[in-house]
């Protein structure tokens, strides 16, 4: 994306997933959106009580009838592409809230494209609820208003939150719900890169990917001098529903604070909480002579942060690869994880539309003791960066069963990488390539920080470095890097012989995990850098 103001219109992105074997990346698909009609906003209607109570009643009752898909909006809506669905803009002098003295207003999204159902949208004021309606008269369809022709009522496919984020005068975007359970944030100064999402099931399982989604939405009007924003959601699928709360506290780093209950109908095989969505194209460790690019590094993150419960901080870097990857990383009660963008130097992108410098970090805070689990990351290949290939979530060993409700609360966190460094020294660069003589596989990585600047350039620092099945470490270096004064580690991989059919067939070989770290004497320096390498 290329815009704080970008209504998801700089590029499209996949509004949801489905992951299968042998597809070579995330599919566009299209979105389950609840449809509803109700009274217009400003109009006088009546009004019922709300309650989080009787919201998470409501889904565990809806868990115990069967699921029925909504219908979808008008096939004329459908058909627009996508540039003519981005040309269908809110106005924004009809933001709900404007003019009132209060820290936030709404502004809607129009269904149409992938947006192939509209969502009930609720506001909360004084405990009561008032319905709204998604009309015409809210919308500026430019080159569509001639060949479009719509009913009064159109509803809505999403809606976006805007305040003074980035200067008391203006009201930036700080966060949009926009199909399936899908929803962005930023921080101060941010550009809109990865999602979050409310729920993931069967993530990268072989059946396919079922998609929950948010039906309906209860937004509770703040007073003037409210510090947050609170929005309350229905969620739906075919075999969970669940009810969620949304704290959104925006400034230089955004928070949402979650608390969400869930529902099974179902059995399912893989529930995945606090699920993260993104993008990794091209990078520092990829070969410059996959892609024809003129810029250095294309993607929305760069690594995988994991904080164990141990006290051990993990640095995955991302991939492109060239076939589907799913690694896991056990983690019991998880203190934090994240899809991070650390390399923030415009130099390392040379992109002016795109900006992805400034695209935010996510990182995720479990309340209380989420139990037995593990963290699992799915990186799927792409050829273009349009498409979201990256997603992380954590997975509960046991998997909720219909009758009983899972409660789960945490943090998100949209801010800049260094607000969430390790405080130990961390990676800054993982390089790869090929030794020209030896043909075996180079390994180039950085590490910074505060310990290692303070270490003489003799300081006798050691790499504790680990191969998996398959793989030998040789030539291991690590030295101070005299022009930037940071610590390198270098090392080279031999691969062990395999068996004829592997030989034959190379594509076949298994990856081969490696783990390093930077120690002096018996005391660690640095985090746990980690990779997953295809021989």
């Amino acid at each position: 994306m290329s815009s704080i103001n970008s209504l998801f219109l700089c590029r499209p992105r996949p509004a949801a997933t489905i992951l299968q074997r042998g597809l070579p990346f995330l599919l566009l698909v299209l979105l389950p959106i609840f449809f509803g009609a109700s009274p217009a906003c400003g109009e006088k209607s009546v009004t019922q009580p709300f309650s989080i109570a009787e919201l998470i009643q409501r889904a565990e009752e809806l868990a115990a009838r069967p699921y029925q898909e909504p219908p979808k909006v008008m096939v004329k809506l459908l058909g627009l592409s996508y540039d003519a669905w981005r040309d269908i803009r809110f106005q924004p002098e009809k933001s709900l809230w404007r003019g009132q003295g209060l820290p936030f207003e709404l502004q809607f999204f129009h269904p149409g494209f992938y947006y192939d159902r509209t969502v009930r949208i609720n506001i909360v004021e004084n405990g009561q609820v008032s319905p709204l309606k998604g009309v015409r008269d809210m919308f500026d369809y430019g080159p569509n208003a001639a060949t479009v022709k719509l009913p009064e009522e159109v509803g809505f496919a999403g809606f976006r939150v805007h305040g003074p984020i980035n200067t008391p005068q203006y009201f930036d975007e700080i966060v949009v719900f926009l199909g399936a359970s899908y929803l962005r944030a930023l921080g101060r100064n941010h550009h809109y890169g990865l999602s979050a999402r409310g729920l993931t099931v069967d993530t990268a399982a072989p059946q396919g990917e079922e998609f929950p989604w948010f039906r309906e939405f209860w937004i509770v009007k703040p007073s003037p001098k409210s510090r947050f924003l609170d929005i309350h959601a229905l969620l739906d699928s075919q075999r969970i529903t669940g009810a969620f709360s949304y704290r959104i506290y925006p400034g230089e780093k955004t928070i949402l604070k979650v608390k969400s209950t869930l529902f099974p109908r179902q059995v399912i095989d893989k529930v995945g909480i606090g699920p993260l969505t993104s993008m990794f194209f091209l990078g520092e460790n990829s070969s410059p002579r996959r892609f024809d690019d003129f810029r250095p590094e294309v993607h929305d993150s760069d690594g995988l942060q994991i904080l164990f419960n141990n006290g051990e901080w993990l640095w995955r870097p991302l991939q492109n690869p060239v076939n589907l990857q799913v690694n896991s990383f056990e983690a019991p009660d998880v203190r934090g994880f994240g899809l991070i963008q650390r390399d923030r130097d415009f130099g390392s992108y040379q992109d002016l539309e795109a900006r992805y410098e400034k695209r935010p970090s996510v990182w995720v805070v479990p309340r209380g003791n989420w139990g037995a689990g593990r963290v699992q990351l799915v990186q799927i290949p792409t050829q273009d960066e349009i498409h979201d290939n990256i997603v992380a979530f954590w997975v509960p060993d046991k998997q909720p069963t219909p009758g009983k409700a899972l409660e789960l609360e945490y943090e998100m966190r949209w801010l800049d990488a260094d607000r969430i460094l390790p405080p130990r020294d961390h990676v800054i660069t993982t390089r790869t390539g090929i030794d020209p003589v030896r043909k075996t596989r180079v390994f180039v990585i950085e590490f910074d920080g505060r310990s290692l600047r303070r270490l003489s350039d003799r300081a006798p620092v050691e790499a504790d470095i680990w191969a998996g099945e398959g793989g030998k470490i040789v030539d291991v270096q690590t030295f101070r890097n005299p022009v930037t004064r940071t610590w390198r580690l270098a090392f080279q991989i031999e691969v062990e012989k395999t068996n004829t059919l592997e030989q034959m067939l190379p594509n076949k070989r298994p990856l081969i995990e490696l783990r390093a770290a930077l120690k002096l004497g018996d005391k660690v320096l640095s985090e746990t850098w980690s990779y997953a390498f295809k021989p």
